[in-house]
């Protein structure tokens, strides 16, 4: 057997196995689609809630304060941004001689 056979069989099977992987995983997430009524909103909510990548906001203080996180994290965006903007928009032309 020629190394160019078993290759293209090694190649054949991890094909295989990531074909099998992706229809596991698109089975999962049409499951979990119609688990919450084809609401793609919800089933990402429900995603994030479970991975705690998001925290329920049970008063008007939770709320606030992550509002006012988010917030501060647009102000330092936009503190480093403008700067660079500002340097680019003043930068001098610079003449380009044209010959004819």
């Amino acid at each position: 057997m020629s190394d160019t056979t078993s290759g293209k069989q090694v190649a054949t099977i991890l094909l295989g196995f990531g074909i099998l992987a992706m229809l596991w995983a698109g089975a999962a997430f049409i499951g979990a689609l119609h688990r919450v009524d084809w609401q793609f909103g919800e089933l990402a909510r429900q995603y994030l809630l479970a991975t705690g990548m998001m925290q329920p906001l049970h008063t008007l203080v939770d709320f606030y304060s992550h509002i006012k996180g988010v917030e501060y994290l647009i102000c330092v965006a936009f503190f480093v941004a403008f700067p660079v903007f500002f340097k680019y928009v003043n930068q001098e032309k610079r003449q380009v001689p044209v010959n004819r």
